[in-house]
């Protein structure tokens, strides 16, 4: 009797080859927490220096991290509009700097002059156009970089971590504000999703048009898909009791209001007193530590009116210890001051010469860069594989 083998599908790994682990570990999801602190450290250490040499240097880590362990989730494909964004605050840092005129010296390099527009007498101060020099527009370059750098830092950390897991390690005090960060978080990436979705159907209905004629046949769909996308999840927000008030009675919302307000006062009058060397002591670490205190137990309070359940917690191994710990260590290395000239971090340009590449902030940041090797490779998803037909003889 001979017949056919039914068409079943089978997973991979059933006649199907694995998917490939790296030689090393096998794919799993990084604690997104360890992202966050990655990136964080990361733009402090930008913060640190304007040097344009470790600056392009941490925009070479960030591509290298991101393209070694990035997902196929939305938000990890809107990277490239972070970039765009980035080129665009230098420009604009650039062009401020051109217009605002602040006056040459006799030892700049003189590139050309903007026609001068004449200011009221209470606008002094501020001069509108004027001669523009080299070292001007280099400057305003190398400031507008620093803070590019910066959103990049930020941008790595959302294209990374999955903002849906994040939301679970958030105290239960935190529930109803860390579900509004991670919405506004997702904003942008379900744009890009939404816009490239848009333009793949323009293309298959043979759209010709490009450039401003184009904007029109965009920008409606994807504010109507933005529109959907928030009533849907408004309603799934709506039933799974979002906003409830829970069984926290008025005199525990107002005692953990007050203890979150005098915790957050202690913090800022304990950072004041770190900053300013003059003031009292007492506003120090004194202050720092009690408004920690307070503030954790408003935390402690005010998340007992919130009871959630975690189905299957995001682990903290090796990995997060190991990805974190090379951010922190990178941004303290850039804050120590140790086998290096402190001034190689912020170079002159007055007289006008090639910045130096100071050895140990390069090494900082490149140890940064370790941790696209030490974090685990991303879990893709299952391949759905269909067997082939095969025919048997009786």
């Amino acid at each position: 009797m001979a017949g056919a083998a039914e068409k079943r599908p089978a997973r991979a790994g059933e006649g199907a080859a694995r998917p490939d682990t790296g030689g090393r570990r096998l794919p799993r999801t990084l604690h997104p927490v360890a992202w966050w602190i990655w990136a964080l450290a990361l733009a402090t250490a930008v913060s640190r220096t304007n040097n344009p040499l470790l600056l392009f240097l941490v925009l070479a880590v960030l591509g290298y991290v991101i393209t070694l362990r990035r997902t196929d989730a939305p938000w990890a494909r809107g990277f490239t509009y972070y970039l765009y964004l980035a080129l665009t605050v230098v420009a604009i840092r650039v062009v401020f700097r051109a217009v605002f005129a602040t006056g040459i010296t006799p030892h700049d390099h003189y590139l050309f002059s903007l026609p001068r527009i004449p200011t009221p007498d209470w606008y002094a101060g501020i001069q509108l156009g004027g001669p523009v020099s080299l070292e001007a527009l280099l400057s305003a370059a190398t400031d507008g970089l620093r803070l590019a750098c910066m959103l990049c830092c930020i941008g790595a950390a959302n294209t990374l971590a999955n903002p849906k897991r994040a939301l679970r390690v958030l105290p239960g005090a935190l529930y109803e504000l860390g579900v509004a960060v991670t919405v506004s978080i997702s904003v942008a990436p379900q744009l890009v999703q939404s816009v490239q979705r848009v333009a793949r159907a323009r293309r298959l209905r043979a759209g010709r048009n490009k450039g401003l004629k184009a904007l029109r046949g965009i920008v409606v769909p994807v504010l109507e898909d933005a529109l959907e996308r928030s009533l849907r999840l408004a309603a799934a927000m709506d039933s799974r009791g979002y906003g409830r008030a829970g069984s926290a009675t008025p005199r525990s919302r107002r005692l953990t209001g007050a203890l979150m307000l005098l915790g957050m006062c202690g913090l800022c009058a304990g950072a004041y007193g770190l900053l300013d060397a003059t003031a009292p002591k007492l506003l120090g670490l004194p202050a720092l530590a009690v408004g920690s205190v307070l503030c954790l137990a408003g935390l402690r309070l005010g998340g007992r009116r919130v009871t959630r359940t975690t189905y299957r917690p995001d682990p903290w191994r090796f990995a997060e210890w190991a990805v974190a710990s090379c951010g922190v260590l990178s941004a303290v290395l850039l804050f120590v001051n140790v086998g290096y000239n402190a001034a190689e971090l912020n170079p002159s340009i007055y007289p006008l010469s090639w910045p130096t590449l100071p050895l140990v902030p390069a090494a900082a940041i490149l140890l940064a860069g370790a941790a696209g090797f030490l974090a685990p490779p991303p879990s893709a998803p299952t391949p759905y594989i269909t067997a082939p037909r095969t025919e048997e003889a009786a």
